[in-house]
């Protein structure tokens, strides 16, 4: 009887000490996307844009994981709803924007060297969309402006799809020719700069179930991106972006 007491009041102990971790097990997968996005900070001032690549794309996954996770394990807390805004500031915000200062400092035309600091408004307008992100109850189902990670995925791809591939690709080369225009890279910052603050409805990416008939605009855009990336390969991430942005937005507006 005393043997089984004590293993009901370990069980009891055990499950109690779980309800406390298991609290937390969001918050470390957010702060693993956090810790990709300091190491490609140092990586993209180093101008190791490929190792960038790959920590960010690590962070994504890590930022689509620790919702999953929280909504398996039923908690949900403040505290992680502003640190995850926060490891997003520094993973899809100040990495883009150090990649992007990078490239333009590597341009022989460029004007003046103090042009590459337009680079800076991508973190800028990231901290600003992401604290209305926060506050915004419309977002729950949907996005109104590009998300920071959609943004910060076609910046840091230029790099990479510019150097691999069939160099006679169409979109290799134009690739190749926004690394080397400064016209064009502080034109795209600008523009997707103001994107994210935009008030454009984006599908979000937030699959409730797997039926298709919750989730057909979800798949076919999917499908789309699986498509260009098959045809044209590693060269059509930034187009993959793209048409993220304008199928959602053109299937939500329809709606």
């Amino acid at each position: 009887m005393h043997d089984q007491a004590a293993k009901l009041c370990a069980f009891v102990y055990l499950c109690q000490k779980y309800k406390k971790v298991k609290k937390h097990i969001p918050n470390i997968i957010t702060l693993l996307n956090l810790t990709a996005g300091g190491i490609a900070s140092v990586e993209a001032v180093n101008g190791n844009l490929k190792n960038v690549i790959w920590l960010i794309l690590a962070a994504a996954v890590f930022d689509f994981a620790d919702g999953l996770v929280a909504r398996a394990l039923k908690v949900k807390s403040d505290v992680g709803k502003e640190l995850d805004s926060l490891a997003d500031v520094v993973s899809f915000g100040l990495v883009p924007g150090l990649v992007v200062f990078y490239l333009l400092g590597q341009i022989p035309d460029l004007p003046h060297p103090f042009l590459a600091y337009i680079a800076f408004l991508l973190p800028a307008f990231s901290a600003y969309r992401l604290a209305k992100f926060n506050l915004d109850t419309r977002q729950s189902d949907s996005f109104l402006g590009v998300p920071t990670p959609a943004m910060a995925l076609f910046f840091i791809m230029i790099p990479l799809a510019s150097s691999m591939g069939n160099t006679e690709s169409t979109m290799i080369n134009i690739m190749g020719w926004l690394m080397n225009s400064w016209l064009a890279l502080t034109l795209l910052v600008v523009f997707f700069s103001l994107l994210m603050i935009s008030e454009i409805p984006l599908l979000a990416l937030k699959f409730k179930n797997l039926s298709w008939h919750s989730n057909k605009e979800r798949y076919l855009m999917l499908a789309g991106c699986g498509l260009l990336t098959g045809v044209l390969g590693i060269g059509a991430m930034p187009l993959v972006v793209i048409w993220y942005i304008v199928f959602s937005a053109v299937t939500t507006l329809v709606k």
